[in-house]
């Protein structure tokens, strides 16, 4: 593993030194190159998550991935480049759920003058690092923010014309035999979002894309649009020219797909 093919990878041109410049740059770069996705588990692959497998699938095959891969990437090339970095585990909207949340989101923490959040792997929300302090800032399309969640917790949260979507985490070093087990549960249970659904999105300047199983949505500052894929081929298309990813066997998937967007849909018109 070479840091230059990271840094062509995600086309990073300038002098990697361990400063909050070059962790700036890097964190735009990373998430202007590299789409967050769940084709591997969609297609039954087994997810591994060591550096090595996950440097020649995201560098060497130009693939995306999710948490565990993405900011697992940034944090090795960060700590080759000399940063102070701890990996985190972190708690998809544990504030409804609980904490058994705990391990199902890796993100995270850079120590420079001052700590800062930094997450490459939750879908592209997080524009450049976060300072660890509460506060807001305008990331668009999404208004992302820190706060104090109560016993040893932080609270990230984006928000931009729906719902807000949060994680929680605690700035110890994570225990890396949890994330390991949700990992694992989260490409092979059932219940995982991830099992059930299709997912790629990636940063595009200002906007924002999301594919979810036939749905593609486009969030704006001002807005959003949404589109329904209406074939295989235009869903291989989509994957290609909207998130950089040449995944013909994508095609396979389209029954479940399908199958998936009208039971999901049926549900709601039910309600």
């Amino acid at each position: 593993m070479q840091l230059a093919s990271y840094f062509d990878r995600i086309g990073f041109e300038g002098v990697a030194r361990p400063d909050f410049e070059t962790l700036q740059a890097l964190h735009r770069a990373h998430l202007n190159a590299v789409p967050f996705e769940n084709l591997d588990v969609q297609l039954h692959r087994p997810v591994v998550i060591g550096v090595e497998s996950v440097f020649d699938k995201i560098v060497g095959r130009r693939r995306g991935g999710w948490c565990y891969e993405m900011n697992g990437l940034m944090g090795w090339a960060l700590q080759e480049i000399g940063f102070d970095v701890v990996r985190l585990a972190g708690g998809v909207m544990r504030e409804r759920v609980g904490d058994g949340q705990i391990g199902n989101h890796l993100c995270l923490l850079v120590s420079l003058d001052q700590p800062f959040l930094v997450d490459v792997g939750f879908g592209g929300s997080l524009a450049e690092p976060l300072p660890l302090r509460p506060g807001e800032r305008f990331d668009p399309p999404f208004r992302v923010s820190l706060s104090d969640a109560g016993e040893g917790y932080w609270r990230y949260t984006e928000l931009a014309h729906g719902a807000p979507f949060t994680f929680d985490f605690r700035t110890s070093a994570a225990d890396e035999t949890l994330l390991a087990a949700k990992c694992r549960f989260l490409q092979t249970d059932p219940s995982s979002p991830f099992v059930q659904n299709l997912v790629a999105q990636r940063r595009a300047g200002s906007r924002h894309l999301t594919l979810r199983g036939r749905v593609l949505t486009t969030t704006r500052p001002d807005g959003e649009d949404r589109i329904i894929l209406a074939s295989p081929d235009e869903l291989v298309s989509t994957l290609h020219n909207s998130f950089g990813l040449d995944a013909p066997e994508a095609a396979t998937l389209w029954p479940v797909i399908c199958a998936r967007h009208d039971a999901v849909f049926s549900a709601k018109n039910q309600r």
